[in-house]
């Protein structure tokens, strides 16, 4: 860590503090002072603080409303849903399939949208207009209204996770960023713990006002989010060059030390080479390939582990308060993981294999269970659960590590999380009623796609291996011929300088 090494580099910070900031900020000698303070720890240490409190608490529960408003229907199913709503065979499927598509297909669109618009504002709106849907759910009258609502939830949380990880790694160096995003992601996590809680207490509002209790599932949680939503335009920070909760001379400090950061690059400028960079670059395609494999996971034991607890033959309340305990390993479990990879090991390639083996270990007893107790079932699904999520949130990192500037940021993070959600898609359509309580597609499948992600693993720690080799020995220093000087401030992880982490 240290100060800008050269005019360059330097004259590139001023301009990228300029784009956006107060003239108060922009002179030469807050730059030189901000360099100065890098040599202060208790100085960052001050302002790392200082973000922590303002950015991760908000995105966290806003994300734990947004996973509770996608996973109720699972809690919701054993409370009556499917009877009420006259749903059979695979319709229950289609309805967790119906979400997918518009989330998917709006996720890149919206990071390029939330470029350009302030993330309180966006983020907001989006959390706001779920909300809404997630009560139309609790009223609708039909499976057709239920998918309508569902294809809907889609559209409107499509923005959101992949605008919050772009936001969050906006702020911190590489080796800072795991641990803040494992505290963001364990929402996601406590989320499953936390619906089943909800359902758990809800689940005796049966009857009230001529509802049954998994209407008041949806009502209430979509309230909540609502509320939420009517607050977080005045907590959600904005872009590090123009949020308000920063003073100037912070502003200039927490700029300066980014760019310091190895990791540091820029592609502030959406040009048809930098488009071209961002679609040949083989990291993004990787990343979408290691987080299908593994997000599968995440969504199969979000969608079906009350079922399956349920045919451990368990009551439906039971089986809700059984799952509380699961989410909360895993928790722990990704929490543990995110100190090691940011201050231990400096590492993620290990974790997300390692991920993936305690996964694999919980499918093989499961696809046993007959010849195992009902604990080792259980067990079995704590297995799966924790590993999913030491792997999923390290894999999401990783990529976000290894691409530069904001703009093939955006579009990396969407298009991993966006199209990588083909993982949920395949989750909804492989546990048949009919295998219950088996589960062997189910189960199978998701063994198998947690593999893929395992493979594409190690293709992501080959390529950034040979990558950082080649600009060690200065073979790519000829990308920069030619270029003129805004050219070069615009190649992202192009730039030879940059090196790769695995």
């Amino acid at each position: 860590m240290g100060k800008p090494k050269t005019l360059t580099e330097k004259a590139a910070l001023e301009e990228e503090i300029s784009s956006q900031d107060s003239p108060r900020a922009t002179d030469a000698s807050s730059v030189e002072k901000a360099s100065e303070t890098l040599h202060d720890p208790s100085a960052e240490k001050k302002l790392l603080r200082k973000i922590d409190l303002r950015l991760i608490p908000i995105l966290s529960l806003l994300y734990l409303c947004a996973f509770v408003d996608r996973i109720n229907i699972g809690n919701a199913r054993i409370q009556g849903l499917e009877k009420d709503l006259n749903m059979h065979g695979h319709d229950y499927n289609i309805a967790l399939l119906v979400f997918f598509p518009t989330y998917i297909l709006l996720e890149i669109p919206s990071n390029i949208l939330l470029k350009k618009i302030r993330p309180s504002i966006w983020l907001s709106f989006v959390m706001f207009s779920w909300g809404v849907i997630t009560i139309c759910q609790g009223l609708t009258k039909s499976f057709a209204g239920l998918c309508v609502c569902r294809v809907l939830l889609g559209v409107f949380e499509a923005g959101f996770v992949p605008g919050a990880t772009y936001l969050i790694t906006m702020y911190y160096k590489r080796y800072e960023t795991q641990w803040r995003f494992n505290l963001f992601f364990s929402a996601s996590i406590l989320a499953g713990a936390f619906s089943g809680l909800l359902a758990y207490a809800i689940a005796h509002m049966d009857g009230l006002a001529t509802y049954s209790g998994w209407r008041w599932i949806f009502i209430l949680e979509g309230l909540f989010t609502c509320a939420v939503a009517a607050i977080s335009p005045f907590l959600i920070p904005d872009w590090p060059e123009t949020t308000k909760f920063l003073s100037p001379p912070e502003r200039t400090l927490l700029l300066s030390r980014l760019h310091a950061d190895p990791g540091h690059a820029t592609m502030n400028t959406l040009s048809r080479r930098a488009v071209r960079r961002i679609l040949t670059d083989p990291k993004i395609y990787l990343g979408i390939l290691i987080y299908m494999g593994i997000v599968n996971t995440g969504y199969a034991t979000s969608f079906f582990t009350p079922t399956i607890l349920k045919q451990l033959h368990w009551t439906s309340i039971h089986a809700q308060v059984m799952s509380i305990p699961i989410y909360i390993v895993a928790t722990t479990c990704a929490l543990t993981v995110a100190l090691l990879t940011d201050r231990v090991v400096h590492a993620r390639f290990p974790f997300a294999i390692a991920g993936c083996v305690i996964a694999s270990i919980g499918y093989a007893i499961l696809l046993n269970m007959h010849s195992v107790p009902v604990g080792a079932r259980y067990f079995a699904l704590y297995l799966v659960t924790s590993g999913g999520y030491i792997c999923q949130p390290v894999t999401i990192i990783w990529l976000s590590n290894n691409v530069g500037g904001h703009y093939k940021r955006a579009v990396a993070a969407a298009a991993q999380i966006g199209i990588g959600n083909v993982g949920g898609i395949i989750a909804s359509n492989i546990f048949f009623d009919k295998e219950a309580p088996e589960y062997r597609t189910g189960l199978g499948v998701s063994l198998g796609l947690v593999w893929v992600c395992g493979v594409a693993c190690l293709g992501m720690l080959g390529w950034c291996w040979r990558e950082n080799r080649m600009r060690e020995r200065g073979e790519r220093d000829r990308w920069v011929e030619g270029l003129s000087e805004e050219e070069k401030r615009n190649m992202g992880d192009d730039w030879p300088g940059f090196k790769f982490t695995y």
